[in-house]
């Protein structure tokens, strides 16, 4: 059974997961308005990843015993940003996200909760390579700076993404 305290921690998480799979929507329509379908496709299949984060945590919350309450989701805020610049938001965010994780890791370690503590380790791990995978876009994207070709070829890349099912085939 789930404490209160973590029980409570959970439902913000969960949340919070929404919240940036909803960001991600909102990144994907703004770069498909670019033109850039690869960067749509990127922040598109990381916008299905975060919807399946907030499903484990819902999941997780269930089988502990515990009471899922969801709570209104936030209106994400794009702007009208570069790419460049849609990307540092992501990261931006990636590293908020990986605070909420370790606050809650944190949380699970005071109250002794073994079981949460081990489910936290593997989204510890997600978001290590979360922010790598995003600095890596960010990296290439400062490289090219405002070269068409370049930003091309960054997009062609980004379209060849697909889930992790398909690619493992």
């Amino acid at each position: 059974m789930l404490s209160p305290t973590i029980n409570d921690a959970l439902n913000k998480q969960i949340n919070e997961e929404l919240f940036s799979a909803y960001l991600y929507l909102a990144m994907s329509a703004k770069a498909d308005n670019m033109g850039l379908s690869g960067f749509a496709n990127w922040f598109k299949f990381q916008y299905q990843e975060e919807l399946a984060h907030a499903d484990r945590f819902f999941n997780y919350i269930l089988e502990r015993g515990g009471d899922v309450a969801l709570d209104a989701i936030g209106k994400p805020e794009v702007g009208d940003p570069s790419p460049l610049e849609l990307f540092e938001k992501g990261l931006a965010h990636e590293n908020h996200i990986t605070h909420c994780i370790f606050k809650l890791k944190d949380l699970a370690k005071s109250e002794s909760d073994h079981a949460t503590d081990v489910l936290l380790d593997w989204f510890v791990n997600e978001q290590v390579e979360e922010e790598a995978s995003t600095q890596a876009i960010i990296d290439q994207l400062r490289l090219v700076k405002d070269n068409p070709s370049g930003l091309f070829l960054i997009d062609r890349q980004l379209a060849d993404r697909k889930p992790e099912s398909e690619s493992e085939a």
